[in-house]
C-alpha cells in the first residue's frame, strides 16, 4: 500500500521474517537530496550502504572470503557508534538563529523559500540535547540482525541466552539507548520473551576521550589546537559558500557568518537523518557548496580526533589494548580446546570512540595533512568521514580459526572487509593473527593510556 510522502510516493514491505522489527522501505532517489553523501558525521548509513535503501536488512555473505572452508568464526568483538540522534542544545541554538534570519529577512519567490517562511516550523527543542531518536533505535536494531545473519554462530540465540555475548556501553543516553536497541533486535528476531540481558556502563573504555588528561587540555580545550579550521572557516571558500546563501535568501551578507552556514546544512542534514526528508533547507546548497562543508567538518574531525595531533589517537590505548586482549583470550582458549567464554563483545560509543582507535590502527592515512590551504588538492582524501563515520558506524573484528592453529582475523568497517593498512598484500584481506600482533607489536608493547594521557608539567622559570 503506498504511502503518500510530500509529493514522492514511498513504498512499505514488512519484512516476513522480523515483522516486529518495523518495515523495509523501498526509497524514491528524488527524496534523497542530492548533497546527501557529504552530510560528514551527520549521514545515514544508508548513505555508506545505498543497497540497504532497497532492503534494511539486506547482508551479503560472499564479502567473507574465507581462506579456506575449514574457517570458523570464533570470536567477534563489534565497536559501534550510537543511532541517528537529535542535534546538540548548541546546535539547536544556532538552528533557531538561522531560521529567524530566514524567516524575518530572507525575501524572494523561491517555491522552496515559501515553503520555509510559511509552513515549516521550529520544531527542535533545546532538551532533545543529542539523544536517540526513532530512525537511531531502527539503525541498531537492524544493524543487530544483519551481523547476525553475517556470523550465525556468533551472534545466535544460543550464545544469548547462554551469557557468551556481552554489552558495553558509554553512559550518554544516545548510546545506553542504542544498547537497549541492538538487544531488542536480537530478542525480536528469536521472539526472546523470558530473559533480559544486562550491559555494562564504561566510560573508561567508550568515553576515554574525557578521561585522557594530556587530551583535554591540549586539544579540546586548547584553541590553537584547531588553527587549521579556524582558517578554513574565515577562508574563501568559505566565504563564498556563505556569500551564495546569503543571494538565495535575498539577505545582507553580514547576516550569513560560518556558524549561520553550518546551521543551515545541519537543517538539511537532521531533516533527512530524522525525517528521510528531502527538506526546503537542502535548497542552500549545491553539490559544490557542500562539499566545502564536507571539508570543513574533515578539518575538525582530523585536527581534534585524527591525525592532526598524536595524543587523538593514543587516547584510545585503553581502548585498543582491550579489544586485543579479548582477542588473546578468545585465541588462548581455543588453542586450549576450550569453549571461547565470551563469543562476542558489543561496545556502543561515539564517533569519537571510534575515529582515535581507526586513526591509531593506521586506517584513512592520507599523504598530505589536511590544512586550511589544500581544499582543492584534497578531493581525493582518504579521510572522509561522511563515508568513514555515518549513524551506527561500526569497526568489527571477526577471529577465525581455519585449523592446525591458524588464526585468522578479519576487520569489517560499516559491513565491509577492509585490510589492515600496511598488510595488504595479505590473501583475502584476512591475514594470520600472529602478523595483525607483530604489525601492531609496538602499540602492544606500548601504548599506555595513563603515560600517554599525562599532562607534561613544563618547569618553571
Amino acid at each position: 500500500m503506498p504511502v503518500f510522502w510530500g509529493k514522492f510516493t514511498v513504498f512499505y514491505f514488512c519484512v516476513i521474517s522480523c515483522c516486529s522489527l518495523n518495515f523495509v522501505r523501498l526509497e524514491d532517489d528524488l527524496n534523497i537530496p542530492a548533497i546527501a553523501k557529504y552530510f560528514n558525521t551527520k549521514g545515514r548509513y544508508e548513505e555508506v550502504n545505498p543497497y540497504l535503501r532497497d532492503d534494511i536488512l539486506a547482508v551479503n555473505t560472499s564479502i567473507l572470503q574465507l581462506p579456506s572452508a575449514q574457517c570458523r568464526e570464533i570470536h567477534l568483538t563489534a565497536i559501534i557508534r550510537h543511532g541517528t540522534r537529535y542535534p546538540t542544545t548548541k546546535s539547536i541554538k544556532e538552528m533557531q538563529e538561522f531560521y529567524n534570519i530566514v524567516r524575518h529577512n530572507a525575501s524572494g519567490e523561491q517555491s522552496w523559500l515559501q515553503e520555509i517562511q510559511t509552513q515549516w516550523t521550529m520544531w527542535y527543542t533545546e532538551d532533545m540535547d543529542g539523544r536517540l531518536v526513532q530512525k537511531g533505535v531502527n539503525d541498531l536494531k537492524h544493524l543487530a540482525v544483519r551481523l547476525s545473519k553475517l556470523f550465525p554462530s556468533l551472534i545466535s540465540e544460543k550464545n544469548l541466552r547462554g551469557g557468551l555475548i556481552k554489552f558495553i556501553t558509554s553512559s550518554k543516553h544516545r548510546c545506553v539507548n542504542s544498547t537497549l536497541s541492538f538487544k531488542a533486535g536480537l530478542t525480536e528476531l528469536w521472539t526472546i520473551t523470558d530473559q533480559e540481558f544486562e550491559h555494562a556502563v564504561n566510560d573508561a573504555l567508550m568515553r576515554f576521550f574525557d578521561q585522557c588528561t594530556r587530551f583535554v587540555e591540549e586539544v579540546d580545550n586548547n584553541p590553537s589546537a584547531m588553527t587549521e579550521l579556524d582558517k578554513f572557516r574565515e577562508g574563501a571558500e568559505m566565504k563564498r559558500v556563505e556569500e551564495k546563501i546569503a543571494d538565495r535568501l535575498g539577505v545582507e551578507y553580514s547576516l550569513i557568518t560560518d556558524d549561520m552556514a553550518e546551521a543551515a546544512f545541519y537543517l538539511c542534514a537532521y531533516e533527512f537523518a530524522i525525517k528521510a526528508m528531502n527538506s526546503p533547507w537542502c535548497q542552500l546548497f549545491d553539490e559544490d557548496d557542500a562539499k566545502i562543508m564536507e571539508y570543513e567538518a574533515d578539518l575538525r574531525e582530523f585536527w581534534k580526533r585524527g591525525y592532526g595531533h598524536d595524543v587523538n589517537s593514543k587516547s584510545s590505548c585503553i581502548l585498543f589494548h582491550d579489544a586485543f586482549s579479548r582477542l588473546d583470550k578468545a585465541a588462548s582458549e581455543n588453542k586450549l580446546g576450550q569453549p571461547v567464554t565470551e563469543a562476542v563483545t558489543v561496545q556502543i560509543g561515539h564517533a569519537d570512540t571510534l575515529l582515535p582507535l581507526l586513526t591509531l590502527l593506521g586506517f584513512f592515512n592520507d599523504s598530505d595533512a589536511l590544512t586550511s590551504t589544500n581544499y582543492a588538492t584534497q578531493t581525493q582524501r582518504s579521510f572522509r568521514t561522511s563515508h568513514m563515520m555515518p549513524y551506527a558506524a561500526n569497526l568489527v573484528f571477526v577471529l577465525y580459526d581455519c585449523g592446525g592453529g591458524d588464526l585468522r582475523l578479519q576487520p569489517l568497517l560499516n559491513e565491509k572487509p577492509v585490510t589492515f593498512p600496511g598488510l595488504d598484500d595479505q590473501q583475502h584481506s584476512m591475514p594470520l593473527y600472529q602478523d595483525v600482533r607483530n604489525h601492531y607489536r609496538h602499540l602492544l608493547s606500548g601504548c599506555d593510556f595513563e603515560i600517554e594521557c599525562r599532562l607534561l608539567k613544563h618547569p618553571a622559570v
